[in-house]
């Protein structure tokens, strides 16, 4: 017999730990007056098939100015509205997507293999989500609907990265080019418009894109109907379906710091379930939450097995009960059901659970296999960093309830770019988490390692700017040893990365993905600078 968990609550959960999301002095956010929350717990589980993201085909080539002579994949994807139904017993939830579903196409393509994507603005003129005309770049002389595209981990040309104020609105479209040009990895894509991001992505307007190599293809890793890809992501629902977003309780200044939705959903429904044969299989997984936390975990203790991180493959499998993710993180992970043949095993995290796997009865072949080595991943030494920067993670107490969140470095989004790293060199980059909570630091273009974390007295340093460290230096977690583009910030400590800045020259962002966080300024232009001579 299956126990299904309950759902917990916002404050439960805030309360969890350090690894959960932030637990605000202010009030906790609420749904809008007219909008009343539907209880998962009435909804009757694993009912639905897991729905797999469609693979986009390309809609013609293109030349590659890169390479004299050659051609390229095209594609064209439309954000449009659409109705989806997220679970049998309820009406159909109108959602933005990329596409036509949520999460939306899946862009796959080859290590080097460059593509154009031209992303066509088809969204209603209105908002159905509340903005808050006060938060920096959604002020009331920009349009109401407005988009642009951020490959999140992808090394991307400036122009084609989805700088946050390079939208574009209803009837326009911007096309970029991916070169591709970096190991085989799940990377995502999803929207990045500046004061409205938060807005966007709970809409749905969020998809994979995946890029393999010829090292992951020696591995003979599960492939094929064996891998799939598991997009996490919570929702505020009302009884009849309808998407709601919670506000705070100012009505002119409706942003609110935290969204910890009530609603699970994988690949876009309600407690899914997906029939599986008794053999090892390869999970995709992504955490598509703007602010939700997620440990997950197998029934009856069953090993995961993880093999890759944001940036790709580790260099050997590493076997956990748990694994931990924050907003905009990856886990690429093999399960092998051959010993709960015919068992119906549920994928759980703390706050409920998220879809059920059926194990067939029957004995099966396993040609794939779990390599003890996955490939070579040096580290880098901290003496190849040419510079060390110390950067804050602040809060802002003392301000209004609408400038609530944070800022880094203790620096609005308009002041000048402080952050100029030369192309081909590498370093140091100190993250001080002056808040108690989780904050996830993403750098766009690069890639990094972590270097450590370290507890330190923060309200000190906070009033004599006297570091004051509490205890040693911890290592990163075996499971992110490898390369990662976003990287958990824990609360009153120092989170150090070592940053080489390979790929081009340009101005770039960094930011909490948190996505209430960011759309409330924290997040900061940085830019790569061009070597001399």
């Amino acid at each position: 017999m299956i126990t299904r968990r309950k759902f917990l609550g916002q404050s439960a959960i805030a309360a969890a730990g350090a690894f959960g999301p932030p637990a605000f002095s202010h009030s906790l956010p609420s749904l809008p007056p007219s909008a009343q929350r539907l209880d998962p717990n009435q909804l009757t589980p694993f009912v639905d098939p897991l729905p797999i993201p469609e693979i986009a085909r390309p809609d013609g080539y293109r030349p590659d100015s890169t390479t004299p002579g050659s051609r390229v994949p095209f594609y064209r994807v439309q954000m449009r509205a659409v109705t989806s139904k997220l679970h049998r017993d309820l009406p159909p939830t109108s959602q933005w997507s990329f596409g036509g579903s949520v999460p939306g196409v899946t862009l796959e393509t080859q290590s080097g293999q460059g593509m154009f994507v031209e992303w066509v603005n088809d969204l209603p003129a209105k908002h159905f989500l509340p903005i808050d005309y006060s938060l920096c770049g959604a002020e009331h002389d920009k349009p109401d609907v407005r988009a642009v595209v951020h490959l999140h981990g992808g090394k991307t040309p400036p122009g084609s990265d989805g700088f946050p104020e390079d939208w574009y609105v209803p009837g326009q479209s911007r096309t970029y080019y991916y070169p591709n040009q970096q190991d085989a990895t799940l990377l995502w894509y999803h929207d990045h418009a500046m004061g409205i991001n938060r807005l966007n992505i709970y809409a749905g307007l969020l998809g994979l894109h995946v890029i393999r190599d010829e090292v992951e293809r020696q591995l003979n890793l599960p492939e094929g109907k064996y891998e799939i890809p598991l997009v996490l992501f919570d929702r505020h629902l009302q009884p009849d379906g309808i998407l709601s977003y919670p506000v705070s309780p100012d009505p002119e200044h409706p942003w609110t710091s935290e969204v910890l939705g009530e609603i699970p959903l994988v690949n876009g429904k309600i407690f899914p379930y997906l029939e599986v044969e008794p053999r090892k299989y390869r999970f995709r997984v992504l955490n598509g939450s703007n602010g939700r936390y997620y440990r997950i975990s197998l029934a009856e203790g069953a090993e995961l097995y993880q093999i890759g991180s944001d940036q790709g493959l580790l260099s050997a499998p590493v076997a956990l009960t748990q694994v931990q993710l924050a907003p905009g993180e990856r886990a690429d992970l093999i399960v092998d059901f051959a010993p709960y043949r015919g068992k119906r095993l549920v994928l759980s995290d703390d706050a409920f659970d998220l879809m059920e796997f059926r194990v067939g009865p029957s004995q099966v072949s396993d040609p794939s296999s779990l390599p003890v080595i996955l490939r070579r991943i040096p580290r880098i030494a901290e003496s190849a960093a040419v510079r060390t920067r110390w950067l804050t993670l602040d809060e802002q107490a003392e301000r209004t309830v609408r400038s609530m969140g944070m800022l880094l470095n203790n620096t609005p989004w308009h002041h000048p770019i402080t952050e100029k790293p030369v192309l081909g060199t590498t370093e140091i980059w100190q993250l001080a988490n002056m808040t108690e909570d989780v904050h996830p630091i993403h750098l766009h273009m690069v890639r990094f390692q972590i270097l450590d974390r370290q507890p330190f007295d923060a309200f000190h340093y906070s009033t004599t700017r006297i570091l004051h460290y509490t205890s040693p230096a911890v290592p990163p977690d075996p499971e992110e040893m490898g390369w990662k583009d976003t990287v958990r910030a824990t609360g009153s400590s120092v989170t150090r990365i070592i940053v080489p800045f390979v790929g081009y020259p340009g101005r770039y962002v960094w930011h909490c993905h948190n996505l209430e966080h960011e759309d409330n300024e924290m997040m900061r232009p940085y830019e790569v600078v061009a070597a001399a001579g």
